[in-house]
């Protein structure tokens, strides 16, 4: 082949316009919407591969939360065309919108350049910023309609105050002259315009009392629109002001005209990036939207076609179960021959292996998964549908044979041809063998080939064949329904006689037809049925056991939940422990510090001539300090003195005299119950521990100076 071939029709039979169209929908302009339907596949590797790494690209950013939505703008590809035109004058609606385009611009120029920054390359979508000064004078001089405003310049705006005083003028003058009209004359209506006359509506005969002159009158002749002679003077005036207001809006115009044509090619390349982001958005929301991956992009021979994880693009959008699909080619492998019964979706497989690939030579990233591959053709052939013409009185096989003879002229190593019910319209064993050559003749050239049949012949093909490799879309056969899984390395059966027994067609009438068959096609469709059903076994277990591991994660996925609430819940019990001990011993603490105030202020009594009231006091307010700490169970007083041996629990019964030794007093045991002592100090009962006790007289036990309270 000389050049790519990419003919409309093949394209059209793969439903590569429906395709786009469907792209198409997510794009937020009309002109994005059209270009991204006028895309067709290219053979140019490095074009591809930088198409769908913007594509690529653009979807990770927006996967990312970026603002990427491109801005709203008008069609300006008649502006622009006039632009270049020397000497014309763009009135204010084509100003208005090349402005449009100069604001959307400055938006989605700045929003790619900041998106460059982690996708380098949509740098290469955005145009060169142009200066803003021409889109501020289109903002001063122009409203939202095109109209030229007052304040474009000095003069239109004295113009256009002299054309308001004008009017007022003539139309107060009409109103007056009207109300003088007797009513007999008078017209129903009020002061109108006429060919661009402020005029009266008058009765035909009372105009020669009025006089002026007649600019129209009514459908039925009865009323005469009139300018009286007192007003043709102002309207006059009117014409001739409204004439200098026309000009210096012409003149404006071709101001802010000349103004933007420098600019020309600066504003092409603009809206060029604003009609090409816009398409570019399509495609990367149509990616997210069908979980789309980038496929490798290789040249033609280097590595075979392996689509992974594959589906057909129509059928998103749809109320349908989108069911994947690997069709993988090893090496040795070119030529894919997919059998089975009629309904089974061979034809949609087939149609989505070229739309797939055609979409990707397109720059729009196709709905497959990681590991996908696509060598880049330079011709995708397909002879899919009934071609009977009555005009060209063409039969089904003769077109197919036509297409054929179209296929082996021109298919080579870097083809993708498509083959739907190859062999058929004819006696089957000449349609066999006519299929069976094509697909040797393919398979030596090394073209890459997806066929379709359901000739039972032509199963064996593979066998003895290099190069070709079965294929088939399982179908259960316990309801006769497809579900449209697709197998490499096994043929499809027919189900043909099935279905006749399921659509009623009598016993003795199947069995006849079944004797009819010849036994190697018996042997090979019941090898089939036996694989099948073994598949299908193998399907029930390999998906129990997908369920399992997905109720075991599951499991494991409680398991860890709840583990992670028990170490939370151990952690806040810790927590609210430590607090606990932290406030007990602030409360002890303040206990304490409230002793110590009032056993410093008993010494500053005692140090002022009140000794004994105050030691007094003091060993009350020890006492009483010793029982609330021997309740407590610690420590609360350090006598600041040596500790004598604590005393045996054996030595101690009710009458011995014994001295506390954290509060440095002694006492007279009163009871003992366990560690637990009580012990008379000056007519009060202190509760101590044993610990906390030694006998008085004893070699080691020396009374404080002075206790101290911590």
């Amino acid at each position: 082949m000389t050049g790519p071939l990419f003919a409309e029709s093949a394209l059209a039979a793969i439903e590569f316009p429906a395709a786009l169209d469907q792209v198409s929908q997510y794009a937020v302009t009309p002109q994005g919407a059209a270009r991204v339907r006028s895309l067709r596949p290219s053979a140019d590797r490095p074009t591809i591969e930088s198409a769908l790494s913007r594509v690529a690209a653009y979807a990770a950013r927006l996967s990312a939360g970026d603002d990427l939505e491109p801005a709203v703008f008008p069609d300006a590809a008649g502006p622009l065309e006039r632009l270049r035109l020397d000497g014309a004058v763009l009135d204010g609606s084509e100003l208005v919108v090349l402005a449009k385009v100069l604001g959307a611009s400055r938006v989605v120029g700045a929003k790619l350049r900041r998106a460059s920054r982690e996708a380098p390359s949509l740098a290469l979508l955005a145009a060169e910023p142009l200066p803003d000064e021409p889109a501020k004078q289109l903002e001063r001089s122009l409203d939202e309609d095109g109209r030229v405003k007052d304040e474009a310049s000095r003069e239109l705006a004295r113009l256009r105050r002299e054309l308001v005083e004008v009017r007022r003028q003539i139309v107060a003058t009409l109103e007056r002259l009207l109300g003088s009209v007797d009513a007999r004359a008078r017209a129903e209506g009020t002061v109108t315009v006429r060919n661009g006359r402020y005029v009266i509506p008058l009765r035909r005969d009372a105009k020669s009392k009025l006089g002026g002159i007649v600019h129209d009158e009514s459908a039925t002749h009865a009323t005469l629109f009139v300018e009286p002679p007192e007003t043709i003077e102002a309207g006059n005036r009117l014409r001739a002001v409204e004439a200098e207001e026309a000009r210096e809006v012409q003149r404006i115009l071709r101001e802010l005209t000349a103004v933007l044509r420098p600019l020309v090619d600066g504003l092409d390349a603009a809206y060029e990036m604003l009609v090409v982001t816009d398409s570019v958005y399509a495609r990367a929301r149509c990616a997210l939207a069908q979980s789309a991956v980038p496929a490798r992009i290789v040249a033609a021979g280097e590595t075979p076609l392996a689509l992974r994880g594959a589906a057909h693009p129509l059928l998103f959008g749809r109320d349908v179960t989108v069911i994947r699909f690997d069709l993988a080619l090893e090496p040795a492998e070119c030529t894919v021959l997919i059998s089975g019964p009629n309904t089974g979706g061979k034809t949609v497989l087939i149609k989505a292996v070229g739309l797939l690939v055609a979409l990707a030579q397109s720059g729009v990233l196709p709905p497959v998964g990681e590991g996908s591959v696509i060598p880049v053709f330079d011709a995708i052939i397909a002879d899919i549908g009934d071609h009977q013409s009555i005009s060209e009185s063409l039969s089904t096989f003769s077109a197919h044979v036509a297409t054929l003879r179209f296929v082996l002229a021109h298919a080579g190593r870097a083809s993708l041809v498509l083959l739907d019910e190859l062999g058929t319209g004819t006696d089957p064993a000449e349609g066999a063998a006519l299929a069976s050559a094509v697909l040797r003749t393919l398979t030596a050239r090394g073209v890459t080939t997806v066929a379709t049949t359901h000739l039972g012949s032509l199963k064996d093909l593979a066998g003895h064949t290099s190069g070709i490799v079965n294929a088939s879309l399982a179908f259960d056969a316990a309801t006769l329904t497809p579900t449209y899984r697709f197998t490499k390395g096994v043929p499809g059966r027919s189900y043909g006689l099935a279905m006749a027994r399921r659509l009623g067609v009598p016993d003795e009438v199947l069995a006849e037809a079944e004797r009819a068959i010849p036994e190697d096609a018996r042997r090979l469709d019941a090898t089939l049925a036996a694989a099948e059903s073994r598949g299908q076994a193998l399907d029930a277990q390999q998906q129990a056991l997908r369920e399992r591991t997905v109720d075991v994660e599951m499991l494991q996925a409680r398991l860890e939940v709840l583990g992670q609430s028990l170490t939370a819940r151990e952690e806040e019990l810790a927590r609210q422990i430590k607090a606990l001990e932290r406030a007990q011993k602030g409360a002890r603490r303040e206990v304490l510090l409230e002793a110590r105030a009032e056993v410093e202020q008993a010494i500053a009594v005692a140090k002022a001539g009140k000794e004994k009231e105050a030691r007094r006091a003091l060993e009350n307010e020890i006492a009483a300090l010793a029982e609330a700490d021997g309740r407590s169970g610690g420590r609360a007083v350090d006598t600041g003195t040596a500790e004598p041996d604590a005393v045996a629990l054996q030595s101690l019964t009710p009458g011995t005299t014994v001295r506390i030794r954290s509060l440095g007093i002694e006492g007279e045991i009163e009871s003992v119950q366990g560690e637990a002592v009580a012990v008379k100090v000056r007519g009060r009962r202190v509760r101590v521990r044993v610990s906390d006790l030694s006998l008085v007289g004893s070699s080691t036990a020396r009374p404080p100076d002075r206790p101290t309270a911590r």
